[in-house]
């Protein structure tokens, strides 16, 4: 059963999703991180390019010819799912296919109308028995 992680309080979604997909590239690990439009994919992509500030992380979207060979998948576009590791969600509502992934990440930020959005999506995944552990990184930056 797919694990679900819940990040709250996230300051900067798209620097957040940076830095996990920096985490999961040094552990080997492939993403798929699902942005809401093609704009967001483009902005994301820009920025995946210059983190770290040391190099870049290799990406591409998912209908790229090198796409099985990318450890992280962005695309605003749900299908093909290349691989089944992790997901990353930027999507305000329940990402499509999420259950075959082994985890799946969910940023919350600190506005209202998201936080209510991420409450929804939590009780769905609760309500049918998803394993769901929350990082509050507010919490986390004051140690």
């Amino acid at each position: 059963m797919t694990q679900i992680d819940f990040y709250t309080n996230v300051p900067d979604r798209a620097l957040t999703a940076c830095t996990l997909a920096s985490k999961a590239l040094a552990r080997g690990l492939r993403m798929m991180i699902l942005t809401t439009d093609q704009g967001a994919t483009q902005r994301l992509d820009a920025l995946l390019w210059t983190q770290p500030s040391t190099g870049f992380l290799p990406h591409c979207r998912a209908h790229h010819r090198l796409a099985a060979v990318t450890p992280i998948i962005l695309d605003h576009v749900a299908e093909p799912v290349i691989h089944e590791q992790i997901l990353l969600n930027l999507r305000d509502e329940l990402p499509p296919h999420f259950s075959r992934f082994e985890r799946l990440i969910e940023l919350v930020g600190a506005d209202e109308t998201g936080r209510e959005q991420a409450r929804a999506r939590f009780r769905f995944y609760r309500d049918r028995g998803y394993g769901i552990r929350t990082h509050d990184l507010a919490r986390n930056a004051g140690q």
